[in-house]
């Protein structure tokens, strides 16, 4: 299994992080808010722990489960304290009325990261297409990852394979922007076409 270290402590940290729990994971839970942190880890059980934030992240995956605005921010502080970590990209780009993408065309939060990380860092976009509560009921969800680094993104499969989940691989990280479009999509779907916001995008394989 995998050590996996969440920085930030809300939906996705807590449904992620449950799902890594059960799979056998090693977790650890870091925020700025180092109660919030505390509670989480507790809540989560099975040896979760809470780290310090700004102290290198004791997993070799780094979830950030920060919203968009902060990812940037957060990587660039950490430094060269993520070295050689796999960093996970969770967030979504859309503005507040989820109608576009704020994010400059030809670029992705994704593409943002990994400028900001040590070049030993590998960026994997992945879990921005999947609402956070369809992850607490167990479902058996498809997963899509985009990054440039084959190793990482085979670490990350196997990570995702751990939660129940079925990793599908979309190419390299230039991928992600149309990844955060994917987002964008689910939010139309779950105002129009849908109604609701029990589902997921997935993919139905053929004879």
């Amino acid at each position: 299994m995998s050590s996996i270290s969440f920085i930030g402590s809300g939906n996705m940290a807590s449904a992620i992080g449950a799902r890594a729990v059960k799979g056998g994971n090693a977790v650890e839970i870091i925020s700025r808010d180092a109660a919030k942190a505390d509670a989480l880890a507790g809540s989560l059980g099975g040896g979760a722990t809470a780290g310090k934030f700004g102290a290198a992240p004791a997993g070799e995956i780094v979830i950030l489960s920060v919203p968009y605005t902060s990812a940037v921010p957060v990587v660039a502080q950490y430094g060269d304290a993520l070295a050689g970590k796999i960093i996970v990209d969770v967030s979504n780009t859309f503005n507040a009325d989820a109608t576009r993408l704020v994010t400059p065309d030809g670029t992705s939060a994704a593409q943002e990261i990994a400028k900001a990380a040590p070049a030993s860092a590998h960026v994997v976009k992945a879990f921005n297409t999947i609402f956070a509560h369809l992850l607490t009921e167990g479902r058996s969800i498809d997963a899509f990852i985009a990054g440039d680094d084959a190793a990482a993104k085979a670490s990350v499969s196997a990570f995702i394979e751990s939660l129940g989940l079925r990793p599908l691989d979309t190419g390299g990280l230039e991928m992600a922007r149309w990844l955060e479009g994917a987002g964008l999509l689910t939010m139309g779907l779950a105002r129009y076409g849908v109604g609701n916001y029990n589902f997921a995008l997935g993919v139905s394989l053929g004879n």
